[in-house]
């Protein structure tokens, strides 16, 4: 599996927390987060922050879900923007869509006045400038992402900018540049 794949599976589930076990009273301590799985670096308005090692190497990101999609998509799994950090790669900026993008399918960004252009791969669609859409989101407000749905139907999905300075901030300190 796809580290980035992994990634927008498992940090939904970092930032939900673990599921209530019916056989058992809760704990008076949360136990440790596993060794080998994300880790929150923090929560930050609307963004959450958090690191993971991938190939023994860390790798941090700041993550957003949409706050508004539509139309709806019946079956269409969770749409979330994912600002990612490397020692060796900075500003890897994704959507995931939660539904597959028809093959060269291209999503159109606004950030606010900014226009962005993402291409699409799989269930996922990717900045071709993640340093020009880092520097938007940092003057932004509000993200609007437009894409070719399923059955051709175009879909909008929203993301909110209020705290993405703050957790870019964190993942910038967490995973410094080499």
């Amino acid at each position: 599996m796809r580290p980035v794949v992994f990634l927008f599976i498992a940090l939904p589930l970092l930032a939900a927390g673990p599921a209530p076990d019916p056989q058992h009273k809760p704990a008076a301590a949360a136990p440790a987060a596993k060794a080998d799985g994300p880790k929150q670096i923090g929560r930050f308005e609307d963004w959450t922050a958090a690191t993971n090692t991938e190939a023994g190497q860390p790798a941090c990101y700041a993550f957003v879900r949409a706050n508004h999609s539509a139309p709806p998509v019946p079956g269409r799994g969770e749409v979330v923007l994912t600002v990612t950090q490397r020692p060796s790669g900075r500003d890897a900026v994704a959507i995931s869509a939660g539904f597959a993008y028809a093959a060269n399918a291209t999503v159109k960004v606004q950030v606010d006045q900014t226009a962005l252009e993402f291409y699409a791969s799989g269930r996922s669609a990717f900045a071709r400038d993640g340093h020009a859409a880092a520097a938007a989101f940092g003057r932004g407000t509000k993200i609007t992402a437009h894409s070719p749905g399923p059955r051709n139907v175009a879909v909008t999905d929203t993301f909110s900018l209020k705290g993405f300075g703050h957790a870019y901030e964190a993942i910038n300190k967490a995973c410094p540049p080499k």
